[in-house]
């Protein structure tokens, strides 16, 4: 059984930083496409930052290069976020994903988690 979840999340305040886990169960996130998504209220889901299989290409979308980035460590199957000014328009649920195949920034990937918060706010 495949289970992806995410920690990390919380209130910030403009100009912070966070950084979101993603730990894995039942797939070996080496071999998996990872994209983080986010999805605000009244808001379709947006792909934020993606890496391919084997730790191949890595992707942002416009709206957070520069200021987030991927990283991994495949020993312990975890994938992570780091974002830095973090700003209102960036608060969110935030979830990761997998799939077996490149899928870039599409949120069609097979597996998702189950989300965590991500509130900027003063």
């Amino acid at each position: 059984q495949v289970q992806l979840v995410e920690s990390g999340g919380g209130l910030v305040q403009p100009g912070g930083s966070l950084r979101l886990s993603c730990a894995a169960s039942g797939v070996t996130l080496y071999y998996y496409a990872v994209g983080w998504f986010r999805q605000a209220p009244g808001k379709e889901r947006e792909g934020v930052s993606c890496v391919s299989n084997g730790v191949g290409t890595t992707y942002n979308s416009d709206s957070v290069e520069g200021r987030f980035t991927i990283s991994w460590d495949f020993d312990k199957n975890m994938v992570y976020l780091q974002m830095h000014n973090l700003q209102p328009e960036d608060t969110a649920v935030y979830y990761c994903a997998a799939d077996p195949l490149p899928k870039g920034l599409r949120p069609d990937y097979e597996y998702w988690g189950q989300g965590t918060q991500v509130t900027v706010s003063s």
